[in-house]
């Protein structure tokens, strides 16, 4: 078989979401911090285009690389590739690295549990991995520092109206709706109207609202829309389903690590949360991740918390990516049926 390039790929989910990984086949791209590195990758495109473009990928696939750490805690770095962006952090593409790193013997496993720290793009990531029979069965990641931004804003929606809508980061940028406004179900039979509602409201939200990360210039646009149900009590504090849409248009299968950490910032500075409750969010396909606030801090002077989040991930493959010379698509291709205008 002839090929002028070959990525090596261990495929994984967490809780439903693809976060596959690779581990061979690309060099570090240059940067001197994994800031700078994902910078690169986002302005060159070139592995990009290969992984997550048709044929080889998909709107439905997040990739991510493995990078030398520059941090000396750090263990690993990576760098996450969604569909549309590149982000500063990813709380399902962490649980899939986190488990591809030890499922696949990539860094050693200890049980009962093994102590991670990953070096994402937005910070250091401290991982604490729940093992058994050489399998990392949950995995818990201490995001980066999560804040709420403007609470009760009014939004004009184009053929939609005036909703009320907060915003906040969680390791990446939110707007966040309450689907009970729209009348809507987070149901799988809802995806497609979730997806495309969630991208109207995306670019009205950048429009009318826009977001800055006080500490972090680079970051100037809301990534995603967070569709909430309705809370409930639980014996330890709270459950709520939930469905974040991602640009250009799907819905996430998993509750979304970031999202997670977005929504505990926004409950508690609502007072919706006090900070010994934990939160359990459930997704459109029933999948469910668990949050906690660590701590309070700030970030930029601004009130913010330290969460962590648990979910579970499995490896589902091993894949060589290649490209035939003679391919007149090296880089693949995007169609509007699944990838939106």
């Amino acid at each position: 078989m002839r090929s002028s390039k070959t990525i090596h790929v261990i495929s994984a989910h967490a809780e439903g979401e693809v976060g596959d990984v690779i581990v061979g086949g690309v060099a570090p791209p240059p940067g001197d911090t994994p800031w700078e590195q994902r910078a690169f990758i986002d302005r060159d495109q070139t592995l990009r285009n290969f992984v997550l473009n048709e044929p080889r990928g998909g709107v439905f696939r997040h990739v991510n690389l493995l990078v030398p750490p520059k941090h000396p805690e750090a263990d690993m770095g990576f760098i996450i590739m969604e569909p549309e962006y590149t982000p500063p952090m990813s709380g399902s593409n962490s649980i899939c690295v986190s488990t591809v790193l030890l499922d696949g013997g990539i860094l050693p496993m200890q049980e009962p549990e093994t102590h991670l720290v990953l070096e994402a793009p937005g910070g250091l990531v401290r991982v604490r991995a729940e093992c058994r029979n050489g399998k990392a069965e949950r995995i818990f990641v201490q995001n980066v520092p999560s804040f709420a931004g403007e609470t009760g804003a009014a939004l004009e929606v184009p053929s939609i109206g005036t909703l009320t809508v907060d915003t906040a980061y969680g390791g990446d940028s939110f707007v966040v709706v309450q689907a009970a406004d729209l009348g809507l179900e987070i149901t799988e039979a809802n995806a497609k109207q979730i997806a495309q509602l969630g991208t109207r409201i995306l670019e009205a939200a950048n429009a009318q609202l826009g977001f800055t990360h006080p500490e972090n210039p680079d970051w100037t646009h809301i990534s995603f829309c967070a569709f909430c149900g309705p809370l409930e009590q639980t014996e330890t504090g709270l459950r709520s389903r939930s469905a974040v849409a991602i640009q250009p248009g799907k819905v996430d299968r998993s509750p979304t690590g970031t999202a997670v950490s977005a929504r505990m910032a926004l409950m508690l500075a609502k007072g919706q949360m006090t900070p010994d409750q934990t939160f359990e969010a459930v997704s459109i396909i029933g999948s469910r991740f668990t949050g906690r606030i660590v701590e309070q801090t700030t970030v930029g002077g601004r009130a913010a918390i330290v969460p962590e989040l648990s979910g579970r991930g499995w490896i589902t493959g091993i894949h060589q990516h290649m490209l035939d010379p003679d391919d007149p698509w090296p880089g693949g291709y995007r169609l509007s049926d699944t990838w939106g205008a």
